[in-house]
Parts: structure tokens; C-alpha cells; sequence
């Protein structure tokens, strides 16, 4: 059984992971998606609550499985004893921190990266995009889960505060 890891931030989550999400589970058998605490980060929302937004958002989605894990990836995907971790690249700049982070989860914990190249209709897309444009009142609509957006809006401006 494959079973692959796809961790971040998802602060909120944005139709880019999700895409990235609907395209790994055909790479494996099991995806667990972590919820994890970036300490160089503000969250805006909730770990709990970004759990619950991502389990909704891949609704659909029968080999997921959302969890929340607050140290090391490597230390996650000993935890869920996956056989590789997923990370996406967008272009302009992802592939220097993400070429950086692989080596040292290989040198820490023997961890195996897959990248995949974002879908060019998401990879411009950001959470911190997402949540400027939440603060200015604007329409996130096209840019989350759809039907998740008035939530993930609601969301950002309390955490906001």
C-alpha cells in the first residue's frame, strides 16, 4: 500500500492545493493531508478549523484522510509511515525553498520528495494572496473551494482581529 503525505500551512486553503490534492491520490492509496504550524507565520485561522475546511473540501475524496501535526514533517510522516511526501511548485521562486526543505527532510528523517507542478490555472494563487483580499473586502470566490468561501472569509476576519 503507497500511502503519501501532502503537508502545509492551508491558511486557508486554496483551489491550488486541493488541485494538488485530487492529483496525488492517484499516485497512491492513501493521502494524508497535515495541517501544520509554520513558527516563521501569524495563522489567521484555527489549525482545528483548517482541519475541518480541508475534510470538507475533499469531501469527494475516498483515500484522505486530514490531521494536524504541530513538529517536524519528517516526524509526521514517521508518524503516519508514509512512503513519500508531495510538495507543489509554482513557478518564480518555489523550487529554491522546496529543492532545500527535500534535503534536509532526506538528511533528517530519509524522507523521499515528490514535486508537482501546479496547474497553471492555480499558480498564482496564495493563502496570504487570499487573505489580503479578504481584508479589502473582496471576493474569494475564484480562488478557494467555492462552496467554502463564505466560511474561509468569515475566518480570516476573525482571526484578523
Amino acid at each position: 500500500m503507497r500511502k503519501l503525505l501532502y503537508a502545509g500551512s492551508f491558511d486557508p486553503i486554496t483551489l491550488g492545493p486541493k488541485d494538488l490534492i485530487r492529483r496525488a491520490c492517484g499516485l497512491c492509496d492513501e493521502l494524508i493531508v497535515a495541517v501544520m504550524i509554520n513558527p516563521d507565520k501569524h495563522a489567521f485561522i484555527p489549525a482545528e478549523q483548517r482541519v475541518e475546511i480541508i475534510r470538507r473540501a475533499c469531501a469527494g475524496l475516498d483515500h484522505v484522510k486530514v490531521t494536524f501535526h504541530s513538529g517536524l514533517l519528517v516526524e509526521c510522516a514517521r508518524e503516519h509511515g508514509v512512503d513519500a511526501v508531495i510538495r507543489g511548485l509554482r513557478p518564480l521562486g518555489d523550487f529554491d525553498s522546496e529543492f532545500s526543505m527535500a534535503q534536509v527532510n532526506r538528511m533528517l528523517g530519509g524522507i523521499e520528495t515528490l514535486m508537482l507542478a501546479a496547474d497553471d490555472r492555480y499558480a498564482y494563487i496564495s493563502s496570504s494572496m487570499v487573505r489580503q483580499i479578504v481584508s479589502f473586502n473582496g471576493d474569494i470566490k475564484t480562488l478557494v473551494p467555492s462552496d467554502l468561501a463564505d466560511e474561509i472569509t468569515k475566518a480570516i476576519r476573525v482571526g484578523a482581529r
